[in-house]
């Protein structure tokens, strides 16, 4: 599936293929700090290619020791994409909020349930408006 996207402040936009069954939200501690909330969705790609801008990569090492590259906007700190760090072709995990299609990308499994916090079980019992007053 062809996609495309921006980061918050439209500096850095892209294009994509994507597989819409390779969708995953993550658990991990990395992904909860990395995005200062509970979870991280993202979706495997197969091509990635930048139309404006270009990311800042940072370059972390996993609970595993895996080394991944993370890209964000450096200008307004909108996660892009994961991947290994070497040379192409690489597979980008692009971050589902930044893709103009992201309803279409419902996830299809869960990992590092370990870390999931206990809370997001109660979020349906919730209640909520359509937007803020």
């Amino acid at each position: 599936m062809k996609v495309t996207g921006a980061c918050h402040c439209k500096a850095i936009q892209f294009e994509a293929e994507v597989d819409p069954t390779a969708v995953a939200v993550c658990h991990c501690a990395d992904c909860q700090i990395l995005t200062a909330t509970a979870f991280r969705v993202s979706v495997r790609a197969s091509t990635l290619t930048f139309t404006a801008g270009a990311p800042k990569v940072y370059t972390k090492t996993a609970e595993s020791g895996r080394k991944r590259e993370q890209a964000f906007c450096a200008d307004c700190g909108s996660p892009i994409y994961a991947t290994s760090p070497g040379p192409d072709p690489k597979v980008y995990n692009i971050r589902t909020g930044v893709i103009h299609e992201r309803e279409q990308l419902a996830p299809s499994r869960q990992i590092w349930l370990r870390s999931k916090v206990a809370w997001l079980d109660t979020l349906p019992s919730l209640p909520g408006m359509q937007k803020d007053s």
